[in-house]
């Protein structure tokens, strides 16, 4: 049988591989739903344990979270761990006019620095506490190797670090994965010459990605990178109602303590699954979450040029079924459902549920090296959310240099400022159920707000000035 949760009291088992619980007679009719003996496990076999306690006061966790989060707030102060140097701010010359057009063959990091508006200055400066990070789970692992090829084939117009500075861990050894390789290379380099930590997390958790474990980590540790950026996800009713709801609130903890956490909102665009034999839009975990922002993604209006962006169909997006809509997307979410002309039957999704994406960046057509090969056209939210996250970090390092605390839980701010420092994607719609009652289409795009593109994608001067408000 496949990994599950077991609850022992206080207690909260979860087991990476075999249960080897062998209940006496009597206790076999007090077995969980879905579960049966095996016998005893053998005495060689190893068994991953994690034990946590039931979480208390989340109610008042949230609302520390929105206080200090808010930059409204009296109590706003970006989270509670913050030590930033006191050093002296750059100056950062004359941005490029927004909307260049130029010719290219597929997506690589000078094409990103063009489209989102970066001069070879916008990189860290080496002289700050400043670090980001990515997460690698499902034995996905980088190579030194490629990513050292990827700068030198990529990275020649801009300052940039060629290796990573802290793996935490267990890093694999053969084959790299496409998927890790892409989160490290291009972590780096739109957040270009910034210190970058990889977390490794093998192992599954219910046969998915062991989303607790890492967070565990963080929360066990007292220095961390600002920016955390996470490729991976699963769908929302795949996971038990207790380890969503334990993985949230160590997301909620994250948030508190002032990280920026960033997960990919998916390549399935609404989603689709039928439940009692109609069909609903399936929404994605930890996407959903209210406290962590989450990125969609987009492509060029014209695949190769260098112009405004248009809704990539896959990038995910949509309404939990699990969180409670947050209060700080409430008038964004109503003017969109009440002015899109495009929505889907309301029977498909849950309008009072935390909506997703918060923003969105290019997702499509990626150059990669993995394995030493540069691979062109990769594509998915994968790709767009370690460019938004290296993005913010340079506007961490600016408000480093400026002495003020860094981003932190982004999305309050981002809300009351209404997309200011991004470009509004209002073209095209995502993907969903191939049935005869929505033929594959989910949600659209539209002015402001959306749940496909979000507010949109980085207009990195723009995004700058917006977000150095103390």
């Amino acid at each position: 049988m496949g990994p599950r949760s077991c609850l022992l009291g206080l207690f909260a088992l979860f087991v990476t591989g075999k249960c080897s619980y062998s209940p006496e007679p009597d206790q076999q009719r007090r077995l969980p739903p879905g579960w049966v003996s095996l016998g005893r496990a053998d005495p060689e076999e190893e068994l991953s344990l994690t034990f946590a306690l039931r979480q208390q006061n989340v109610k008042r966790l949230s609302e520390l979270v929105q206080a200090v989060s808010d930059p409204g707030s009296p109590h706003y102060v970006g989270g509670l761990h913050r030590f930033p140097p006191t050093s002296t701010l750059r100056q950062r010359p004359e941005p490029q006019v927004p909307g260049t057009v130029g010719l290219h063959l597929g997506v690589t990091p000078s094409v990103i620095r063009k489209r989102y508006n970066l001069t070879a200055q916008d990189v860290g400066s080496g002289t700050t506490n400043n670090s980001q990070a990515c997460a690698q789970f499902l034995e996905q692992y980088f190579h030194d190797s490629d990513l050292a090829e990827f700068m030198r084939l990529f990275g020649g117009d801009f300052a940039h670090q060629a290796s990573v500075a802290r793996v935490v861990g267990q890093q694999g050894r053969g084959r790299a994965g496409i998927e890790a390789s892409l989160d490290v290379e291009y972590l780096m380099s739109a957040g270009a010459n910034i210190s970058t930590w990889v977390y490794s997390s093998p192992g599954r958790h219910e046969s998915q990605e062991p989303f607790l474990q890492w967070l565990l980590l963080l929360s066990n540790e007292s220095a961390l990178p600002y920016v955390h950026t996470v490729s991976y996800g699963d769908d929302e009713d795949s996971l038990s109602s207790t380890y969503i709801q334990r993985v949230n609130t160590e997301l909620m903890k994250a948030a508190a303590r002032g990280l920026t956490l960033l997960f990919a909102s998916g390549d399935s665009g609404a989603g689709c699954w039928s439940v009692s034999g109609r069909h609903q839009f399936r929404p994605s975990f930890p996407a959903s979450s209210p406290y962590v922002t989450t990125v969609g993604g987009t492509s060029f209006q014209n695949p190769f040029r260098i112009t405004d962006e248009v809704v990539d169909y896959i990038s995910g997006g949509g309404f939990s079924n699990v969180f409670p809509q947050p209060s700080y997307q409430e008038e964004a979410v109503t003017r969109y459902l009440s002015s899109s002309p495009h929505l889907p039957p309301s029977s498909y999704f849950n309008a009072s549920g935390r909506a997703y994406p918060d923003v969105a960046a290019l997702s499509d057509g990626y150059w990669v090296v993995s394995n030493h090969v540069p691979i062109p056209w990769v594509s998915g939210t994968s790709a767009s959310t370690p460019v938004f996250g290296g993005l913010l970090s340079l506007i961490n390092e600016h408000r480093i240099l400026r002495g003020l605390p860094p981003l932190g839980f982004l999305n309050p701010r981002l809300y009351q400022q209404r997309g200011a420092g991004l470009f509004d994607v209002t073209r095209g719609c995502h993907e969903s159920c191939l049935n005869e009652e929505v033929e594959g289409q989910g949600f659209c795009s539209g002015p402001g707000w959306d749940p496909v593109t979000g507010w949109g994608t980085p207009n990195f001067p723009a995004l700058l000035k917006t977000l150095m408000n103390p």
